[in-house]
């Protein structure tokens, strides 16, 4: 059989569920088709009887296992050929890269060159897409330029309390806490040094100039 790994089996081997099911995406975009459920009989069978086994025991028992092990010896080989019917009706659904070798869904593929769109990307799609990066980057440009002047404005001197000394909450520098309401203590700066003191204070800490 010949295969890609773009797939996961679903299959389940024992009891009343017992089946087929596999479930193959796109290496480019990871949509998902998945086969229809194929039952396996052989080993649902077996799983009724444990049922009826577990419940009345006996003869059912005995049967159970005898058509258990007759179903485990038979799996591999059903398995196989659920699995080449499901590769069968998977390609009908994934196109084969003629470059990079990987299964796409129609929707990623160009069937003109026979190529995914990650060989041979799809011009106009490549070039909205540098459109919008060139706007992007201008537009962030302009308003880094923006920011500069408003920073300018800024008094980066000021001290600010960031967090609450009562509640703990973030203030952001504000002047009354959001969650309390307590005033925070903004601190000045010494007028002689650059010391940052609490408001009201009559002295410098630091150099001893009478603040006014």
């Amino acid at each position: 059989m010949q295969f890609s790994n773009n797939y996961r089996d679903l299959s389940d081997s024992q009891g009343v569920d017992a089946g087929f099911q596999f479930e193959f995406y796109c290496e480019r975009c990871s949509d998902r088709w998945r086969t229809h459920f194929k039952p396996y009989r052989s080993a649902q069978a077996s799983g009724w009887l444990q049922k009826g086994a577990s419940m009345f025991g006996g003869m059912l028992g005995n049967a159970s296992s005898v058509l258990s092990g007759m179903a485990q010896a038979g799996w591999h080989s059903a398995r196989d050929e659920a699995f080449t019917e499901a590769i069968a009706a998977g390609k009908a659904h994934f196109n084969r890269c003629g470059n990079c070798h990987d299964y796409v869904c129609a929707t990623c593929f160009d069937s003109q060159n026979g190529l995914c769109y990650n060989c041979a990307p799809n011009v106009n799609v490549k070039i909205s897409q540098a459109r919008a990066q060139g706007e992007v980057s201008a537009a962030s440009e302009i308003a880094n330029d923006e920011g500069k002047v408003r920073g300018a404005r800024r008094d980066v001197t000021q001290a600010m309390q960031l967090v609450c000394p009562q509640c703990r909450a973030e203030t952001h520098g504000a002047k009354f806490c959001p969650e309390c309401g307590f005033k925070m203590a903004q601190q000045v700066s010494c007028i002689s040094c650059p010391t940052l003191l609490q408001p009201g204070t009559k002295f410098c800490t630091e150099c001893g100039t009478r603040q006014t």
